[in-house]
């Protein structure tokens, strides 16, 4: 056991040391090109060119695939983002990429067939541009360009930008030291910190006057020193192994006489680390006392394979709609305990409730791929005949059961279309679901799960076997190339209603929305304990223990935004949603954003919560 908390501690200590080399190249590319952390990138052509000098050649496609018509400026933070998704291109797949023309596999490529590519397909070269690389005397001989010695000329080019970056910014720190002494660590340039500005992407969701309060979405800012905090607030908590089980248990066996609605639905895990989820009405028809359960959905369990879901937090926020969608009441949330299950018991009014799911991030998140083989999809038979292999039947069975909504054991149009949204962005039509009865075997209307199996199967047959498409929609569904389900966590509501019949109804599948967010908050304030900050009366800290779960969230009641730095160095066995124990965040004036959410990194051991908030 010793032996294994030793290489559990070196592992982390050498990710967190790769974070700090991963962000002091980021903010190296980054001052190169602007003079400070805190300005905007606020052109395509400056998006660009920080990504050259982090060791990127991003095609104008890429460029665009972050400016989009909505972007006016990308901060720091998107950077950082963007390059942990855009991987510097290795020699190997420069190598394949020309292989693909050099059929011959010579390692030359004739200068006429290459200016004819370069100017005629995919993002086309000018001929000046094509004229330069021919004209390289390095890599030129004879007519011909030798794309092996391009390749390690390219890489070492890439390379040395990076170098360069790196140096400019270790002789810009000694510069100040020289000039400052040891306030260095004053300037807000010794600390990176996140902008609480959503994504590009999240832009054409929300309001954008309301976008700072979606700060807790944000990815987290980089490691960074505290030493140039002006005040702080610590809060410490001791937890025992038993602190993770509610005193308060929630017994649906004793409401068996009440009336029932369930539904499922799941929580996803999008490139970028973002959570989307189905989100809920509920319709009471006269006032009840209800109980409302979330737990994850406990599928199939395969021998020998961990169901990965089945630890991850789940809760449900309870809004009342009053007059407009837009104008929600929270009324309350799940913050009772029974093992797994979340649930709420109270009195309820008639009328329209809104049924937020929430997980923290701290156990759904995104994994290092430990590639290890792909599974096979299909196979042909003796006949010659395609077939799905056991494995990918297992899978897409666990896929249906997670998409029926109702549990019926059919999909409806409703129900399949939340599963076409996920895994391919478009919707079936009544035209093409009458196709679909034509085709695949149904009953009332709805596909049965045969025709759920069979439609798949059509989809490779299709294809003639080849089973890209087929994994675009797994990976899509949280699955791995092992058909381990990674990057998702299927979950149940059930409500329970002593005198009316409840109706439940899955509406939409997206990101946590901006009522989702103050919902959070607004809990957290009414029921955290406040700590405000010394000497700045006007930030205030709230942290709230729910089970094995801890929330902070901090308020800002001046009239400027702030920067707060968050050390966890002192907590043990602690896992924060942020993804890293120093961070900085950004709280827009006037406003609150949840600092992070933590959880303990091995529920059978004591766990220590030490954080410290401390003004920059």
């Amino acid at each position: 056991q010793k032996v294994t908390r030793s290489e559990s501690s070196q592992a982390r200590k050498s990710q967190h040391a790769e974070e700090a080399v991963f962000y002091m190249n980021c903010r190296a590319a980054y001052l190169t090109v602007l003079k400070s952390s805190l300005e905007n990138i606020k052109s395509k052509e400056q998006l660009s060119l920080v990504l050259q000098q982090a060791g990127r050649n991003p095609s104008q496609k890429t460029v665009n695939k972050y400016w989009t018509s909505q972007t006016t400026t990308l901060n720091f933070d998107d950077f950082c983002t963007i390059l942990k998704k855009e991987k510097p291109a290795t020699k190997t797949e420069l190598l394949e990429a020309f292989g693909k023309i050099d059929t011959d596999n010579t390692g030359y490529i004739l200068h006429d067939e290459l200016y004819k590519i370069l100017t005629t397909r995919g993002e086309k070269m000018t001929p000046d541009e094509v004229s330069t690389i021919i004209k390289q005397a390095d890599f030129n001989c004879h007519g011909k360009l030798d794309y092996n010695k391009f390749c390690d000329l390219y890489m070492t080019t890439s390379e040395q930008c990076c170098k360069t970056a790196r140096e400019k910014l270790e002789v810009d720190n000694r510069f100040k030291q020289q000039q400052f002494g040891s306030q260095v660590e004053t300037s807000s340039e010794g600390i990176t910190m996140p902008v609480s500005k959503p994504s590009p992407r999240i832009l054409r969701k929300t309001d954008h006057k309301l976008a700072p309060t979606k700060g807790d979405s944000r990815t987290p800012s980089r490691p960074s020193s505290a030493q140039s905090c002006k005040a702080s607030i610590s809060t410490t908590l001791s937890l025992g192994a038993s602190s993770n089980r509610s005193i308060k248990l929630i017994e649906p066996d004793t409401m068996k006489e009440w009336h029932c609605a369930q539904s499922k639905g799941c929580f996803y895990l999008e490139e970028d680390g973002e959570i989307i989820s189905h989100k809920y009405k509920l319709h009471l028809p006269q006032r009840s006392t209800v109980c409302i359960t979330i737990k994850p959905l406990n599928i199939r369990q395969v021998e020998g394979k961990s169901c990965h879901w089945l630890s991850v937090d789940t809760a449900l926020y309870i809004l009342k709609e009053n007059e407009t969608q837009e104008n929600l009441q929270l009324v309350s949330f799940t913050e009772q305990q029974n093992k797994e299950m979340f649930g709420w018991k109270g009195e309820l009014g008639s009328g329209i409730y809104w049924l937020l799911p929430f997980t923290t991030g701290c156990r759904l998140k995104k994994v290092k791929a430990q590639m290890t083989g792909e599974a096979k999809l299909v196979y042909r038979g003796e006949d010659g005949e395609l077939a799905l292999t056991k494995e990918f039947r297992a899978a897409l069975s666990d896929i249906f059961e997670t998409i029926d909504l109702d549990g019926n054991g059919l999909l409806s149009l409703e129900e399949y279309n939340f599963f076409e949204l996920r895994t391919s962005g478009e919707k079936c039509d009544e035209e093409a679901w009458a196709v679909c009865k034509e085709n695949f075997d149904m009953k009332k209307n709805e596909l049965t799960r045969q025709g759920f199996m069979d439609l798949n199967l059509m989809e490779a047959n299709d294809r003639e076997g080849d089973p890209s498409d087929l994994w675009v929609t797994l990976l899509s569904l949280g699955y791995n190339k092992a058909l381990e389900m990674t990057e998702a966590c299927p979950f149940v509501i059930d409500i329970y209603a002593e005198k009316c019949k409840p109706r439940i109804k899955a509406i939409y599948l997206e990101a946590g929305s901006l009522q989702l967010n103050r919902a959070v908050c607004k809990s957290v304030v009414n029921k955290g304990e406040a700590k405000v900050m010394d000497g700045c009366e006007n930030i205030i800290v709230y942290t709230y223990k729910m089970g094995k779960r801890i929330t902070s969230v901090i308020e800002n009641k001046s009239e400027n935004k702030v920067i707060i730095h968050v050390n966890n160095e002192q907590s043990k066995n602690c896992l924060s949603s942020r993804g890293l124990i120093v961070f900085a965040v950004e709280v827009a004036p006037k406003s609150t954003m949840v600092s992070q959410h933590v959880m303990p990194l091995n529920e059978q051991e004591e766990w220590f919560y030490n954080c410290v908030h401390s003004l920059v």
